[in-house]
C-alpha cells in the first residue's frame, strides 16, 4: 500500500522515475535550462535543491570530498558534479534557498500536456537585471503625486497674483508724483505771472500820483 507517499510516482516504477530524474539533474546543471512537462520539472525541483545545499558550508577539504561523493551517487555523472562544486557553487552560495525557477509555457499539442522551462535562477541575466533596476527605483504612492500636483497648480496663480500687485503698487506712487507735478505746474506758472504784472501795476500807480 501507498500510504502516506504523496510524491508524483509520474507512473513508474522507482528505479525508472530516479533514472529519469538524475537524468534531467544533469542536464539542467550542464545547460542550466531544460523544456519539460510542469509535473516532471517539480519533481525535480523537489530532487535537486537539496544537492545544491550540499555545496555550502564547507570549511575543509575532506567536507568537499564527502559531498562530492554524496552527490555523485545521485547523479553518476562527473562532469555535472565538477560544475556543480565549482561554477554553480558560487553563484549561489549568498541564495538561501529557491535555486530553480519554473515558467511555464501552455500546453503541448497531442497530450495536452502542460510544458515548462526549469531553470536556475542565478543564470536568467534578463530576469536579474530587471530585478535590480526594480530595487533601485523609488516607490512612489499615487495619493503622493496627487498632493504634488494639486500644491504645484495652487502656487502658480498665487505668485502671478502677487507680482501683479506689486508691479501695481510700483506703479501707484509714479502716477501720483505726475499728478502732484501736473498740478503744481500751473500754480507755478500763476504765481509767476503775478510776480510778472506787480511791477507794471506799481509802475502805473507811480505815474498817476505825479500827473
Amino acid at each position: 500500500m501507498r500510504h502516506n507517499k504523496k510524491f508524483n510516482h509520474l507512473g513508474r516504477t522507482a528505479s525508472h522515475r530516479k533514472a529519469m530524474l538524475s537524468n534531467m539533474a544533469c542536464s539542467l546543471l550542464v545547460h542550466k535550462r531544460i523544456k519539460t512537462t510542469v509535473a516532471k520539472a517539480k519533481a525535480l525541483r523537489i530532487y535537486i535543491e537539496p544537492l545544491i545545499t550540499k555545496t555550502k558550508g564547507l570549511s575543509t577539504v575532506g567536507e568537499k570530498t564527502h559531498a562530492q561523493r554524496v552527490v555523485f551517487s545521485y547523479l553518476q555523472n562527473k562532469e555535472a558534479v565538477k560544475e556543480l562544486f565549482t561554477e554553480i557553487a558560487e553563484k549561489v552560495a549568498a541564495r538561501p534557498g529557491g535555486y530553480t525557477r519554473i515558467l511555464k509555457l501552455g500546453n503541448r499539442l497531442g497530450d495536452n500536456a502542460e510544458m515548462c522551462y526549469i531553470e536556475l535562477v542565478d543564470y536568467n541575466e534578463n530576469m536579474l537585471s530587471a530585478s535590480k533596476s526594480e530595487s533601485t527605483k523609488k516607490k512612489t504612492t499615487r495619493r503622493g503625486r496627487r498632493k504634488k500636483t494639486t500644491e504645484t497648480v495652487t502656487a502658480a496663480p498665487v505668485a502671478e497674483t502677487t507680482t501683479a500687485v506689486e508691479e501695481t503698487a510700483a506703479e501707484v506712487p509714479e502716477v501720483k508724483a505726475d499728478v502732484e507735478t501736473a498740478t503744481e505746474a500751473p500754480e507755478a506758472k500763476a504765481d509767476a505771472d503775478n510776480t510778472a504784472k506787480a511791477p507794471a501795476k506799481e509802475n502805473e500807480t507811480k505815474t498817476d500820483s505825479k500827473e
